[in-house]
């Protein structure tokens, strides 16, 4: 069987759960006046929900106000009415004001801007930051955690609304994701190799940028910075079905970008800081067991005893966008990829075309010359 480097069998970009399907944010009037929020979305790699999602910040701006200092009168736009305030989701849904805070409706025609997101500044490791006109806010200088189980499901919500026209109907509050969720499967229905799988790699792509809640868009930082996000997996064998290889830590939530993807050819040890996905993978022949990568002789690079396993990789490339979800299926049934920049002898194919030999039987050469043997004699000589 020809084996050719290891190829995405697909890549699926699904949009993570729809606005439609879910049960929509409202802003509410309660009898007190106080302004409530009632939630529909979730937060972090594991997906949040509905249901498990438990806090939202608000950010509240009103449009042109008066004050007045005895005859004189002034004008102020965009004032600022709450900033990042916490609201809890209480026993009917609706999310109020944290501990014990109340925030009302204002003057029955006075319209009011909210900026809702989640999760908190703290779990984000960044600031939100009013712009200087209260027009808005951005998330600062966001950098995607190193580790895949800390990374969060960044969402945010912008809405209008005002005493006279939302207090019965409320104000439709609809979070959107964010960032792009990746997850890594593998498979084979190679019968040759047996592939054994503890831990895949996502690497290279940019993690650090800002966000801007007026228009939903990401700037990435300009420094162009990359990182290498690793997932641990149970030892997993793979098969003809598709297997999740991220592991405890949960799918990772990265920045929405567009990929270059590494020249393992002309730039093995990956210098220009490109991206790949990688498997942690040990490959043995599966009818004597014999261990075929990482490879017996990779001694001679790293002075030490073979490893059990090895990064087999592949270039990455592709435009991940905010709010959709990435699956990429890595088929090793016809080939296993290149060594990882990152290990002995990278860029180099793991698993190369079959043995194969030429044949060339040579003609037949007369020994013994047309030679005549008496058949009554003793023997033949």
């Amino acid at each position: 069987m020809k084996k050719t480097p290891l190829f995405l069998m697909a890549m699926s970009a699904i949009a993570l759960a729809s606005c439609s399907e879910d049960e929509p944010v409202s802003v509410r009037q309660a009898t007190n006046e106080a302004i409530s929020f009632r939630s529909a979305m979730g937060t972090r790699a594991s997906e949040t929900t509905n249901a498990n999602l438990n806090k939202i910040f608000v950010t509240a701006v009103y449009g042109d106000s008066v004050m007045t200092s005895g005859s004189a009168k002034s004008v102020f736009k965009n004032s600022l009415y709450f900033d990042n305030a916490e609201f809890d989701k209480g026993a009917d849904s609706y999310f109020t004001a944290a501990a014990g805070k109340k925030y009302d409706w204002l003057a029955p025609t006075q319209k009011i801007d909210f900026f809702a997101y989640a999760p908190s500044q703290d779990e984000l490791g960044a600031d939100i930051m009013m712009k200087e006109d209260n027009s808005g806010m951005t998330l600062e200088s966001f950098a995607v955690p190193e580790e895949i189980s800390e990374q969060v499901d960044f969402i945010t919500a912008n809405a209008s609304g005002s005493r006279n026209v939302n207090e019965t109907s409320g104000v439709e509050l609809t979070f959107d994701h964010r960032l792009s969720q990746i997850e890594l499967r593998a498979k084979s229905e190679d019968t040759d190799y047996t592939y054994k799988v503890i831990g895949a790699r996502i690497g290279r792509p940019q993690f650090m940028g800002t966000f801007d809640f007026n228009t939903n868009q990401w700037t990435l930082d300009d420094w162009h910075d990359t990182a290498v996000y690793t997932a641990a997996c149970d030892t997993t064998t793979l098969s003809a079905s598709p297997v999740s290889i991220m592991g405890a830590g949960g799918n990772a939530m990265l920045m929405p970008q567009t990929l270059t993807p590494w020249d393992s050819k002309n730039d093995p040890d990956n210098v220009a800081r490109e991206a790949y996905l990688s498997v942690l993978v040990n490959i043995t022949r599966t009818d004597n067991g014999m261990q075929i990568y990482p490879f017996a002789n990779e001694s001679e690079f790293t002075h030490q005893p073979v490893r059990q396993y090895g990064w087999a990789s592949i270039p990455l490339s592709g435009t991940w966008e905010q709010g959709k979800k990435y699956i990429y299926t890595l088929d090793f049934t016809n080939g296993a990829g290149v060594i990882d920049p990152d290990d002995p002898d990278p860029g180099k194919q793991i698993i190369g075309g079959p043995i194969k030999f030429t044949v060339k039987v040579n003609d037949w050469v007369d020994g013994n010359a047309g030679k005549v043997y008496d058949m009554s004699a003793d023997k033949v000589e």
